[in-house]
Formats: C-alpha cells, sequence, structure tokens
C-alpha cells in the first residue's frame, strides 16, 4: 500500500515540474515577443505610425489631421 501511496506522489512530482517548466518557458516567450514588438516600434517614426494607425482605421481624419499638427510643431 505505501508504494502505490509513494508511486502515485511521484506522479503529482512530475505533472507539476513539467507545469513549472511549462510556465517558465511561456513567460521566455512572452518577455521575448514583447522586446522583439518594442524594438519595431521604436524604429519607426512617429509620423508612419500616425499614417498607419489611419489607414487601418484606427483614427479619423480630423483626429490624424490634430495628431500630425501637434507632430510637426
Amino acid at each position: 500500500m505505501f508504494h502505490e501511496v509513494h508511486g502515485f506522489g511521484m506522479l503529482w512530482g512530475w505533472v507539476v515540474g513539467i507545469l513549472i517548466l511549462a510556465a517558465i518557458v511561456i513567460i521566455i516567450v512572452r518577455v521575448v515577443g514583447r522586446q522583439g514588438g518594442e524594438k519595431q516600434a521604436q524604429g519607426r517614426a512617429p509620423l508612419d505610425i500616425l499614417k498607419e494607425r489611419y489607414a487601418k482605421g484606427e483614427i479619423d481624419q480630423i483626429e490624424f489631421e490634430e495628431r500630425k499638427k501637434h507632430l510637426e510643431s
């Protein structure tokens, strides 16, 4: 009986170990992904980003013109 309980405990140890390892991998992937996105955004000019947002329809023409004036001043 002791061997069955001990074996079951070892199974939980493996499961917990795998979950911890998976969590570490997920965290690393997210951190690296964020840094890559920040580098891309930093390499682009603000006006280019503004034009892209306007082209995607995220902002309307009035907001585009206002923000463009603000960037040029």
